[in-house]
């Protein structure tokens, strides 16, 4: 049994103008040392549905109106507040967007390690410093002696969120979701942070969902990709199996904004532009929420009328797309073991 499992997941945000519905019937699983990636456009739902398994979405306005989140067999959209605060930090931890404001700018770096410390480990305040500067060490912070007493903005943006890292391993949990863990470092610091984690998931024998919009940050360090889109799934296969044969034109427009460096002709390429904009998650669409920016949708055909279902088309492989890569033209992919 995969360690997360989230089946049918609604997540809504009851506001004046309307309902938002910010995740759709959302569903995957993640086992044990697997990492998932989760990539979409910004306002896809990627986030919200991490708020969603943590219990930490906005309440008002937002609620959980239907769909399961099971950790290890247990229903967390059912626990109350106090119980999910022992399973927060302990066993499944999250790394924040913006360290910036995610760290409590009044308190010491060290201060907001040792309280996690202690809130989930019977140990002594001697204890939880000396297993705080560790793991300060660990994520690769110089000097964490004298770091432990620094605040928030004694430090640059990649020590900020390398310290947001060890607050997040510090009990050693058992899932980590990094949502959008590079975002507003410089590339160089990127490389540095994501080395990191997958060193730290090793290590830590951790599952991991990782949340960007990075596909090329998705190629290097996924194991499985869902690609999310208006709230809903639109894709989801092995990293390896999505690269070489996407079939979602979404999934497709996404890999062409991706620079080519390495253009054997020596030229210099467009890059592909998503025309439209992503629908109104007050008022969707019944039918395709992608069809008024797919380009090979028409008004006469079913994306226009119906809403695709998210299918198997090869093992392992499924898509929500009346046109399918693999099936327009009569063109099929055959995948070898």
């Amino acid at each position: 049994m995969a360690a997360l499992e989230v089946r049918d997941l609604q997540t809504h945000f009851f506001t004046r103008e309307g309902v938002v519905r910010a995740v759709d019937g959302v569903s995957f699983s993640v086992d044990r040392g697997q990492t998932l990636g989760i990539v979409g456009e910004s306002g896809c739902g990627k986030s919200v549905t991490a708020l969603s398994i943590m219990g930490l979405i906005p309440k008002p306005p937002a609620k959980i109106v239907g769909g399961e989140v099971q950790w290890e067999g247990r229903e967390l959209t059912t626990l109350s507040e106090r119980q999910l605060e022992d399973v927060r930090g302990h066993e499944i931890a999250m790394i924040f967007q913006d360290p910036m404001t995610s760290l409590n700018p009044t308190l010491t770096i060290g201060t907001q390690i040792k309280e996690t410390l202690r809130r989930h480990l019977d140990i002594s305040k001697d204890a939880a410093r000396k297993r705080a500067i560790e793991l300060l060490d660990e994520v690769g912070i110089p000097k964490p002696e004298s770091r432990l007493d620094d605040y928030p903005h004694r430090l640059s943006g990649g020590m900020r969120q390398r310290a947001m890292i060890a607050i997040a391993i510090s009990c050693n949990p058992e899932l980590l979701i990094a949502d959008e863990p590079t975002t507003a470092l410089d590339v160089t610091v990127q490389a540095q942070v994501l080395d990191l984690l997958e060193e730290l998931q090793a290590s830590h024998e951790m599952a991991m969902i990782l949340i960007t919009h990075d596909m090329g940050v998705i190629a290097e360090s996924a194991d499985d990709v869902v690609v999310m889109y208006a709230g809903q799934i639109v894709e989801q296969a092995p990293v390896q199996e999505l690269f070489d044969h996407p079939e979602h034109p979404y999934t497709e427009a996404l890999l062409g904004a991706l620079p080519q460096i390495d253009d054997a002709s020596g030229r210099n390429q467009r890059l592909t532009a998503i025309r439209g904009r992503p629908p109104d998650l007050i008022d969707p669409p019944k039918a395709c929420r992608f069809a008024a920016r797919c380009p090979h949708a028409s008004s006469g055909d079913s994306c226009a009328t119906h809403m695709p279902e998210l299918r198997e088309i090869r093992p392992g492989h499924f898509v929500r797309s009346q046109h399918p890569a693999s099936e327009r033209a009569g063109k099929r992919v055959e995948v070898t073991a």
